[in-house]
Parts: structure tokens; C-alpha cells; sequence
């Protein structure tokens, strides 16, 4: 039934018409016979509400009712703003509380599937709880994959997001909210705990009791009111109410200002996963995805309800410091763009910017860096992760704060001072033949020309040539300086390591998935302009 009625829905976005080849039934006729089609397109639509299954009366062939299903997408115009996925959870939010208002609303990524039946009983342990029901907010599952390859080569199982930091933060206020896998109380989505700010309609309110079915004339004609464009103005919806705008992640900034409410949140990590989805196959989507989220982050570390200041003051210093470290997060793009760039082009015009191997303050650098990464390894292990897994990891770290962060950091300052940038992306998920069996060899996917691969192999390209240069200085020549650029080229060789999967996309591959020529040819170019500039101060 659900696949016939997103069939139907989405010929008329691409025909303008209703068809009959779609429309057998007179339940479906009837839901489009009531608009206009003229001008329906992706962009601009009415609203759409379909019940699909009805507990009331529809059961399964043992007998046992079906749960509700409902089919909803809202109201679309080119002239209003619609918010993103946090537009379309409020609107999920006003119809399902028009229709049933349940005291308890799971939020699912479309891509992501439920592994576990018993996953709403675990929630409502914490959730029916009277010790902590006063101030729970909702309960947040980690977000698991399945499809990863082996060593997992995008890093897209982000175990430190998703699964070690939520279990620190469980000791103070509870895990960020991360979009999917989460259980919240409808109460929490309406003010703090002791503040309770109602809806403009009674309706909406989250005690409000729905004793009229599903398809009763006066309960969709609600849930069509509240699904439309203009139906936000003048309202707390997206600000005091609902998922919060302002943000391109909405999910981290909604967890946070119901945090800055005063509500709380727990993280339930079963053995078995509760939920499992996809992830991107090629490093373009995972980049996109990354930028995203480094731009929306930055949007809340410089609002006004930034974490530094108003999150300290509202959840406590360490609460506060836990969310400044991911609202800031695209910043280390400049530590890292900084290690990747300048003791390299120091080492080629055999600059010395390290402490001597014979200095005591040599020993100081070396346990800061083994010692990081060490801390590191274990907090990855210790949580069930591999040594490959770990490697994939540090290297997209690196390539992470060389791209996406880098151009995120770039486009969110451009933003704030007024100029326009790109607008939303949602991530692609689907793949071809050919990428899935690459990405399960293990070979990365960069087959489409991007900018943001351009700052990624000129890096690359400047530490494979000072590497090259500098280690036939240091075995042919040496001189005086010799012990000052040991440690420079342990840096440049560990930075080579993590950019093989560039070279090999360079120069020794022929598939697809190999680097467009336009793009080595373009960060060549800029490589070269670098080292001359570089060289001018250096």
C-alpha cells in the first residue's frame, strides 16, 4: 500500500497529472481529487496525509490489528522557507498529535531499519521510570551501520560520536541527540520541565486526549492545517517548540537547547544493535556530509546561544565543554591543515622548526605524540574496534581537516558576512555495481571532479615531494641541521602514509573511481604557488 501511494505521489510530481495507472482505488482518487494539479512539483505542493492501515480495523491474516500507518508529506512553497528535516519533523510532530498525539515519538532516518523488536520496551524502561520521568527528555541509541567494509576506509562508523563520548556524557546530562535511533517524550519537545509552553492549539498540546478516528473528517482536516507552509508564523514552532531551526544540524542543536531547558538524556547501548542503516560509498558524499555538519555546528558555536558561554552557564562548564568540542569542530582545520603544510615547506628549504633530536625538549614532543595516540588507540580498542579500523580513522581525520572542514570553516564565515552560499545537500546513499565492489575491496571513490578534493591532494602532492627531497638531503647531504629535521620527516612521512589511497588514485589506477585529471592538474598548480609563496618568508 505504501509503495503504491509513493508511486502515485511521485508521478504527479513528475507528470503534473493524475493517472489512472496509479490511481486504482477511490481512497486515492479521493485524497487527489481535492487540489489543483497545475504547478505541483517537488518544490511546490500541497499537502499530502493518507492513512494506510488503521488499528481500528485493519489486522493481519493471524487476526491481530496493524499498527497505524499514515503517509504524510507537507505542504511545499517556493516562497516560504521550509527548514530542512527539522521543518519536516515539526510537522510530523503537529499531524501525529492531531491524529493519536502518543506520549512517546521515535525519530528514524529513512535509510536506517529497526535490528532489535524489543528496542521501544528498552526505551520505556527509562522512559516510565518515576524516578527519572520529572526532567527525561529522550533516549538516544547509537547510530550502527551495516554494509562497512572491513577496515571501514571513509570512517563512517564515527565510534567516538556515536558510541564512546555518549557514555562520558551519560555521567553528566546525557548524550547529544544525533538525528535518529531516539525515543523522546512529546512533552519535552514543549518547553523545560518546569515550564511548559502550549501550542496555539489545544489540540497540539501534549496531554491533549484524540478519541476520534484516524479518518474522521475533523482530525484530517486538522492534520492538513497544521501540515502547511505558513501555518509556523507568528508561532514558537522552531524556536520555544518543536525541533529547533537555526542550524544545519538540527538534531545537535535540538538536544542541545533541551539540555539548556533543563532536561536530561540517556544513552541505551544494547548489545544488539536497535537500529542499523546506511552510509556513503564514495569519499564525495562522506566530504559533503562532513561540510555539512561542520557549517551547521559552527552556526550554533556563534549564535547566540553558543556553547562556550550560553551552555555553560546553562548545563555546567563540563556539559558546556562537551558540546563546544563538536560546535567547534571544523576549526581543527587549521592545527591540521598547519601540521600538514608547514613543517613540510620548512623541510624543503631546509628549515629546522623542531626541538634538535639531542634537545631535552625532543623528548617533551615525542611523549605529547606517542602519548596522544596512544590514548587514542585505546579508547578505539577498548570499545571494540580494530587496528585497521583505528588507521582509517586517523586518516580521514586528516583528510577531513585538509577538505570539508576547511571549506566548511571557509563557506560558514563567507555566510556570515552576508554573502550567498550552496544550500542544503542530503547525502546520496545509493551506489552502482562498481563502487559497491570497490568500496568492499577497500578503494576509495573519487571519481567525480570536487573542490574539495583539490586542497586534499595538494597537500598531498607537497608532502610526497618534501618527503622524497628532504629524506635524499638528510642521507646525501645532511649538513649542520641534520638532527632539527628528524622529526620533520617522521611528520611528512606519517602524513604520506595517510594519503596513499591519493597517490594510488593518481597515478596507479585506471577505473573510474580514480582522480579526475582536471583535479591532480588544478592542485598541482596550487602545490607549486604554495612552495613559491611558502618560500618568499621562508
Amino acid at each position: 500500500m505504501y509503495e503504491s501511494m509513493k508511486m502515485s505521489v511521485e508521478h504527479v510530481v513528475e507528470t503534473g497529472k493524475i493517472s489512472e495507472e496509479y490511481n486504482t482505488s477511490d481512497e486515492v482518487r479521493q485524497v487527489f481529487s481535492q487540489w489543483s494539479i497545475d504547478g505541483f512539483t517537488r518544490q511546490n505542493h500541497p499537502t499530502v496525509i493518507q492513512v494506510l492501515l488503521d488499528q481500528n480495523k485493519d489486522k493481519d491474516i493471524t487476526g491481530n490489528c496493524l499498527p497505524n500507518l499514515v503517509y504524510v508529506s507537507r505542504q511545499k512553497s517556493k516562497t516560504s522557507p521550509h527548514h530542512f528535516k527539522a521543518g519536516a519533523l515539526n510537522v510530523l510532530v503537529r499531524v501525529s498529535a492531531a491524529m493519536t498525539n502518543a506520549p512517546v515519538i521515535l525519530t528514524l532516518d529513512c535509510d536506517m531499519y529497526s535490528n532489535d523488536p524489543t528496542t521501544p520496551l528498552r526505551a520505556l524502561c527509562y522512559i516510565l521510570d518515576p524516578e527519572m520521568q520529572s526532567n527525561l527528555g529522550y533516549v538516544q541509541f547509537p547510530q550502527e551501520y551495516h554494509g562497512l567494509n572491513k577496515s571501514d576506509i571513509y570512517a563512517c562508523e564515527h565510534k567516538r560520536l556515536f558510541k564512546v563520548h555518549p557514555v562520558g556524557c551519560d555521567g553528566l546530562c546525557g548524550p547529544s541527540y544525533v538525528g535518529t535511533g531516539c525515543f523522546f517524550r512529546r512533552r519535552a519537545l514543549c518547553g523545560g520541565p518546569s515550564t511548559l509552553i502550549l501550542p496555539e492549539i489545544d489540540g497540539l498540546c501534549p496531554d491533549s486526549v484524540v478519541n476520534k478516528p484516524l479518518t474522521a473528517p475533523s482530525v484530517l482536516e486538522l492534520a492538513h492545517h497544521v501540515a502547511g507552509c505558513n501555518y509556523e508564523n507568528q508561532t514558537k514552532w522552531g524556536s520555544k517548540i518543536g525541533f529547533r531551526y537555526g542550524s544545519l544540524v538540527e538534531d545537535y542543536y535540538t538536544g542541545y537547547r533541551m539540555k539548556c531547558e533543563g532536561w536530561r538524556s540517556i544513552f541505551c547501548y544494547p548489545e544488539t544493535a536497535a537500529f542499523l542503516g546506511d552510509v556513503p560509498f564514495n569519499l564525495l558524499d562522506v566530504l559533503s556530509q562532513n561540510k555539512r555538519w561542520a557549517i551547521g555546528l559552527l552556526e550554533v558555536a556563534f549564535s547566540r546561544y553558543s556553547t562556550i558561554t550560553f551552555g555553560v552557564k546553562s548545563m555546567g562548564l563540563f556539559m558546556g565543554l562537551a558540546y563546544s568540542y563538536y560546535a567547534f569542530w571544523a576549526i581543527l582545520t587549521i592545527p591540521i591543515t598547519t601540521y600538514c603544510l608547514l613543517p613540510q615547506l620548512a623541510l624543503l628549504n631546509e628549515l629546522s622548526i623542531f626541538p634538535k633530536v639531542s634537545d631535552p625538549w625532543f623528548l617533551l614532543y615525542m611523549f605529547l605524540f606517542l602519548g596522544a595516540y596512544g590514548q587514542d588507540l585505546l579508547e578505539f580498542v577498548v570499545d571494540g574496534g580494530t587496528i585497521q579500523r583505528w588507521w582509517s580513522d586517523q586518516r580521514m581525520w586528516i583528510m577531513r581537516g585538509l577538505s570539508c572542514h576547511a571549506f566548511g570553516l571557509t563557506e560558514f564565515v563567507v555566510k556570515s558576512i552576508g554573502i550567498p552560499t550552496e544550500g542544503f545537500n542530503v547525502t546520496s546513499k545509493i551506489i552502482n555495481d562498481e563502487e559497491s565492489k570497490r568500496y568492499e575491496q577497500g578503494v576509495f571513490e573519487f571519481g567525480v571532479p570536487s573542490p574539495l578534493f583539490v586542497t586534499l591532494t595538494m597537500a598531498a602532492i607537497i608532502n610526497l615531494l618534501s618527503l622524497i627531497i628532504g629524506l635524499v638531503r638528510f642521507i646525501v647531504d645532511g649538513g649542520s641541521n641534520k638532527e632539527g629535521l628528524v622529526m620533520q620527516l617522521v611528520l611528512t612521512g606519517l602524513i604520506v602514509m595517510n594519503c596513499l589511497p591519493v597517490y594510488q588514485a593518481i597515478a596507479l589506477r585506471s577505473d573510474k573511481g580514480k582522480m579526475p585529471t582536471k583535479t591532480t592538474v588544478t592542485a598541482t598548480l596550487l602545490a607549486s604557488a604554495v612552495y613559491v609563496v611558502a618560500s618568499q618568508f621562508l
